[in-house]
């Protein structure tokens, strides 16, 4: 540790949408503190999401601390460029202490108990520190991706940015979460041949009984679930989310439509050799399952418009428009005229960094409602770190309060044992 390193109550790590949250909570409390963000500020957002992206969850689900979405559409879904606007604008709302461009290079507990910082912009040694880089930072790739044929333009998520971009040809879209079928969309809006590795994500509807899915899920209650008490516990962190889409107004996607429309549909993607691709054969039951869990999210608001007398449109019965009549389990790129394949199979997080017993055996953060075991170190911005909205506008603010309580409260104790 640099000895001119700087003294502070608090480091914030990350300066998104979570650490800005932080900041906020923090200066209104009058902690000193500094955020330390690797970029920009808002910089996923700006450059590494696509073109056409746009939210998922309507508008009025953007609840930044004290800053609620203000636009005149809060049932719409914020494109790219607007997203990093109200990020900029709930910055500049209380002028965050935050250093940019700054690469944390080592987290550390000291034998006193507080934390050495070793970063790029040089040092602090902090009494607490909340982690809040989120959990995107490597994008996951198979290893049989290296024995691909070269000739074969291989893309992340991240990358992508447009249908422009692609070379001619048809694409393999590999992976059905959020990004795998909106990318899927995107190319087919441009009328581009696109094949898709389907997996096991589940589905959701987007309007229902005339209001979107989630204004029905919030009414219920359904967003204030905590993971404690969720049936899976904190199992549901590794959960994959709902697939649905707020492109061009909002819609619910539906793969067998899709494929009635001519996409090529296949099971999971299992390896790869030169322009050899083979799939597993669960075509079929992955589509039954992204089905079940969205029959089922349509019958537990049919049930609570049952049982609350609602006056609400009736909806006509689900219906597959389409299933295989065989599984395909193996093609040639090549003869498919396939050029090129983008991976949305997820990220890992990248925690090589942190120095700290705050881990399971499976690399995994162990904290409860981001406070972890190890005194003074927090994370926030995570999936379910205690409800389905803590990585997201939704409750991502509500959390940092949460947590800024807690550092406020142990400051106060260590305060009142020095005196």
């Amino acid at each position: 540790m640099n000895q001119s390193a700087t003294s502070i109550s608090c480091v914030i790590i990350g300066g998104g949408q979570a650490g800005l949250s932080a900041s906020y909570h923090l200066k209104a409390r009058g902690i000193d503190h500094v955020v330390l963000e690797k970029h920009k500020i808002a910089h996923a957002w700006r450059n590494q999401r696509w073109d056409s992206f746009c939210l998922v969850t309507p508008n009025w689900q953007c609840r930044l601390p004290d800053f609620p979405y203000q636009g005149t559409d809060p049932d719409g879904y914020m494109l790219k460029d607007e997203i990093v606007e109200y990020l900029e604008a709930f910055a500049d709302s209380f002028s965050p202490p935050v250093i940019e461009g700054v690469t944390v290079q080592k987290l550390s507990r000291r034998v006193d108990g507080r934390f050495d910082v070793i970063s790029t912009a040089g040092d602090w040694i902090a009494d607490e520190v909340v982690i809040a880089t989120g959990g995107y930072d490597t994008p996951i790739i198979p290893d049989y991706a290296s024995k691909l044929d070269p000739s074969i333009l291989q893309l992340q998520t991240t990358d992508y940015l447009n249908p422009e971009q692609m070379p001619d040809g048809a694409t393999l879209v590999v992976g059905t979460g959020q990004s795998g079928v909106q990318l899927m969309e995107d190319l087919r809006v441009a009328r581009r041949e696109v094949h898709l590795a389907v997996g096991p994500a589940p589905r959701s509807p987007r309007m229902y009984r005339g209001r979107d899915a989630t204004d029905w899920l919030y009414e219920m209650g359904h967003y204030e679930l905590t993971v404690d008490k969720h049936p899976l516990g904190i199992e549901a962190r590794a959960k994959t989310n709902h697939y649905m889409t707020g492109r061009d107004g909002g819609h619910e996607i539906d793969l067998r439509k899709f494929a009635c429309d001519g996409l090529n549909l296949y099971g999971s993607l299992a390896g790869l050799d030169g322009t050899t691709a083979r799939f597993l054969p669960d075509l079929e039951a992955n589509l039954d399952d992204a089905d079940k869990s969205y029959c089922g999210i349509r019958e537990t608001i049919d049930a609570y418009i049952e049982s609350n007398g609602i006056d609400a449109p009736a909806e006509p019965p689900f219906e597959k428009l389409w299933r295989p009549e065989t599984e395909i389990t193996q093609i040639d790129l090549a003869e498919k005229g396939i050029t090129s394949i983008i991976w949305c199979i997820g990220f890992r997080p990248d925690y090589s960094w942190i120095d700290l017993d705050v881990f399971d055996d499976h690399g995994r953060p162990v904290f409860d409602r981001g406070v972890c075991d190890v005194p003074g170190a927090y994370f926030l911005g995570l999936g379910w770190l205690n409800t389905w909205g803590s990585g997201r506008f939704l409750a991502v603010g509500e959390d940092a309060g949460y947590l800024a309580q807690c550092i406020s409260e142990r400051r106060a104790s260590a305060a009142k044992m020095v005196s």
